[in-house]
């Protein structure tokens, strides 16, 4: 029996002396390093896009000006075309007959002005010489003048028929490219019908809203317009970038009330004809911002929709601190407000902390650039 109790109470010392090892053994464990950074003042460039909506420096709608029977198309849909080079061809002979008619008319007028230009001469003779009264002279000379006046009347409508009969053929205002022909041969056609549309995309516009937050930003940081100098990007709608550069043409001149935002055009070169008319994108504009802190994006948690990192203390130990961000950019948060340069940071791993722990700080260094 004291064999036992013996046995017994070894184990009880040997299991205390177990416990207090571990418990010295916990005690004197250093705290898991953990990568930190210092926040400090930088200078960068920030990248902001807006949507734009993208259009040829000319785009006008091909639309018959006379009535008739349309006789042929000269051009197939996707072709490039010259200027003054014919598409379509109406129907002449109603507009050929009006020229002829209009001719004859016209050389009815000229002969009827003639002889009464005669007449105005032999009555005049005659006066001179008291043979007739001089209401006579002035009865010839007033037809003359009627006659003269039909003679402007008969050239007017055969102007007008021969620019009615050169509207029969319909040639390109300018260089471009034809879009699709929505009738076909043989259609009846009025005056103002839309045959096809003609665009010239060797350059492009690009039509895109800044907020006027945006707008102040941009010019802040720019002495000279920006006009004169923004060099702009395009962000094609698969997410490319297309390879020329544009620059900034025009600005409106007012904000738009409703949203806030005033329009702005820039122009691209198109020279491979890329882009086309009425096409989408995204207009990437540069601003250098001064002086600003950023933080990494995987330094920063969200509890109830506000942002937090952790603070180091002197002490090593931890804390939340909320601040505002004012941008997020690539991989960054701007800071509005809440944090300083010169504090000292989680850079990552923040899923495994909690408030007060106590940390060995491995300070890394971090690239804020985007």
């Amino acid at each position: 029996m004291t064999g036992h109790f013996r046995a017994a109470a070894w184990g009880i010392i040997l299991f205390l002396y177990g416990c207090s090892s571990d418990d010295k053994k916990a005690t004197t464990e250093e705290p898991d390093q953990i990568p930190v950074v210092k926040l400090a003042q930088s200078d960068t460039t920030l990248y902001t896009g807006y949507v734009a909506d993208i259009q040829a420096i000319q785009n006008v709608e091909i639309r018959a000006k006379v009535n008739g029977f349309l006789e042929q198309i000269l051009v197939d849909e996707g072709q490039f075309v010259r200027q003054g080079q014919p598409l379509f061809l109406i129907n002449v002979a109603e507009y050929t007959n009006a020229v002829a008619r209009t001719e004859a008319q016209l050389s009815n007028a000229h002969a009827e002005a003639h002889a009464a230009e005669l007449e105005v001469g032999r009555v005049k003779t005659l006066s001179d010489k008291n043979v007739v009264a001089t209401s006579e002279l002035k009865l010839a000379e007033a037809r003359l003048m009627a006659a003269q006046a039909k003679v402007k009347e008969a050239l007017s409508a055969h102007d007008l028929a021969n620019l009615q009969l050169s509207y029969t053929t319909i040639k390109a205002p300018f260089d471009g490219i034809v879009n699709r022909i929505p009738l076909k041969r043989g259609s009846l056609l009025e005056s103002g019908t839309l045959l096809t549309t003609l665009s010239d995309n060797r350059s492009v516009f690009a039509y895109f809203n800044v907020s006027e937050i945006e707008y102040l930003q941009l010019t802040k940081g720019n002495k000279a317009s920006l006009t004169e100098t923004e060099i702009v990007s395009l962000i094609l709608a698969d997410g490319t970038v297309y390879p020329q550069k544009g620059k900034i043409e025009t600005i409106e001149s007012e904000f738009d009330e409703s949203t806030g935002s005033i329009a702005f055009r820039a122009r691209f070169p198109n020279p491979e004809r890329i882009l086309k008319h009425g096409a989408s994108g995204r207009v990437r504009l540069s601003n250098i911002a001064s002086n600003i802190v950023m933080v990494p994006q995987k330094s920063v948690f969200e509890i109830q929709d506000k942002h937090f990192v952790y603070v180091v203390g002197s002490d090593k130990k931890i804390h939340q601190k909320p601040f505002i961000p004012a941008r997020r950019v690539a991989e960054y948060y701007i800071v509005a407000s809440g944090l300083d340069a010169g504090d000292t940071i989680v850079y990552e791993g923040i899923q495994n902390l909690r408030d007060g722990m106590t940390i060995n700080p491995l300070f890394t260094s971090v690239t804020t650039s985007n």
